[in-house]
């Protein structure tokens, strides 16, 4: 049996594994790597990757060889080139779960979307380097028939549920927090009359977190693989979503008549905060401040949680039940149309705004920024890691301009941030994952999903709790397992 990490090796994004047992392939996630910038066939991280077969295509390995895809969750860093592999030949299933499929679509149909629009935009030129960086581009984008092409191929998984998807191989999915749906994956295999049993964590979730079940126990394996995004560090807020979010909204809105403008990923977090702000209301008495969420991905995401409340945790089914709604209160309002994004600059009482995207780099909450960054009374909230770049980063990093969209702002409003609605679990949530498996019977532990220095600092801290065996992949390096 045979490993290679093709992906999230040494850095965040671009999950992708591949397992091969004899003559089966298995592909374990299938993500977009944010952070390449480099063209796709140099190193990543100054590492040169173990050799490999040269491959024409968009993956190191022939498509059209894989027998099965495994998904552990829709975030794009996890499903975002399962299209490319579709195009290239791949002719087999993708098992996921329920809530997972039906996010993915959404995510990957706002991608494709997007994707048109750029190349539309290019077609209107008459410039022949556009046209030929138009030409490139339908290389590399998918489009929405390679998304309804994928979908097609998804088969819905159960939890918990022991599946055979070939001789001597079965998986099985279990709740692993994060997101609605979102898994850990564990592979049984029967090798030569040898059993051997591997894990891969996919992305794992924090205890309490608004909406989701806590991550589960998984039985002890063989091999792990886990990530390590926060492997070295602590999540700094020690409140509560609801306690955090009330302090913030007491005196940004209540206290001054001020705006409260909230970056947020459409999926997972703006559900997260809209939940949250419900139980606010409904049970804390705050006063009815209006409330405008302004996604249309946003809103697409917000009806699958409301199809699969069954699947998230005690408290949020019991509000449901309560209440009637999850999502919808007093002077809530989902802004579908761009015009009616752009007409909330005209409201004039104290307000909050939830669009996206999380980082403030593109999407409609660019808009909103500009409009608000120069005013003293509005404050700017960010909820989430904004990577080195960003406009989100930039306003944590203290620039005093900005320019968005080729207009200079001056940075006049408030700059806050909390981690409450971080959907990844710390250090402490990590060692308890690992914590599950005997050091004596685990063979070896793979870091993934994180930046070089949170690997290291996290195979450190689990040498000195008795986990010796600890390997940080470098991309395109393979194992014999």
């Amino acid at each position: 049996m045979k490993l290679s990490f093709l992906g999230a090796a040494r850095q965040v994004t671009g999950s992708m594994y591949l397992l091969e047992l004899d003559d089966y392939r298995i592909l374990i996630d299938c993500g977009s790597d944010m952070e390449r910038s480099a063209p796709r066939e140099a190193s990543t991280n100054g590492q040169t990757p173990a050799p490999t077969t040269p491959q024409p295509g968009f993956f190191p390995f022939e498509a059209s060889s894989i027998n099965l895809v495994l998904l552990t969750h829709a975030h794009m860093d996890h499903s975002g080139n399962l299209p490319h592999l579709f195009r290239e030949g791949y002719e087999g299933q993708i098992l996921c779960t329920e809530p997972t499929f039906a996010l993915t679509n959404v995510l990957l149909r706002d991608s494709a979307s997007l994707n048109q629009k750029r190349i539309n935009e290019l077609n209107a030129s008459k410039k022949q380097r556009v046209k030929d960086r138009q030409v490139q581009l339908q290389k590399d984008l998918f489009l929405d028939k390679q998304v309804r092409e994928t979908m097609e191929s998804v088969v819905p998984i159960a939890f918990n549920r022991k599946f055979r998807v070939a001789d001597g191989i079965d998986v099985t999915f279990i709740p692993a927090g994060h997101l609605l749906g979102a898994a850990h994956i564990v592979i049984h295999v029967e090798e030569n009359g040898e059993r051997k049993s591997i894990c891969f964590s996919g992305d794992i979730g924090r205890k309490n977190y608004p909406l989701l079940v806590d991550p589960a126990p998984v039985p002890k394996v063989d091999y792990l693989i886990c990530e390590s995004t926060y492997g070295n560090r602590l999540h700094e807020n020690l409140m509560s979503p609801e306690d955090a979010l009330a302090d913030i909204i007491q005196r940004t809105c209540i206290d001054i008549p001020g705006r409260l403008i909230i970056p947020s990923f459409s999926v997972g977090r703006t559900q997260a905060l809209l939940y949250t702000l419900n139980r606010l209301y409904t049970e804390r008495g705050f006063p009815p401040i209006k409330v405008f969420s302004d996604s249309p991905m946003g809103f697409e995401s917000t009806k699958i949680y409301l199809q699969h409340v069954k699947m998230l945790n005690g408290e949020a089914k019991e509000f449901y039940k309560e209440n009637e709604s999850l999502f919808d209160f007093e002077n809530f309002q989902f802004l579908e149309s761009a015009k009616a994004s752009k007409a909330v600059s005209n409201y004039g009482e104290p307000c909050i705004i939830i669009s996206s995207s999380g980082m403030v780099q593109g999407g409609r909450v660019e808009y909103h920024v500009a409009e608000n960054i120069s005013n003293p009374y509005s404050t700017i909230l960010i909820i989430g890691y904004c990577a080195e770049g960003t406009l989100g980063w930039r306003l944590l990093n203290g620039q005093s301009t900005l320019t968005i969209k080729g207009k200079d702002h001056t940075v006049l409003a408030n700059i806050e941030k909390i981690d409450v609605f971080s959907g990844h679990g710390d250090r402490n949530d990590l060692m308890n994952f690992v914590e599950m498996q005997s050091p004596e019977t685990l063979k070896n532990i793979f870091l993934v999903h994180g930046e070089y220095e949170s690997m290291e600092s996290f195979k450190a801290t689990l040498a000195e709790s008795g986990y010796p065996q600890v390997t940080i992949p470098k991309k395109g390096e393979s194992f014999e397992l």
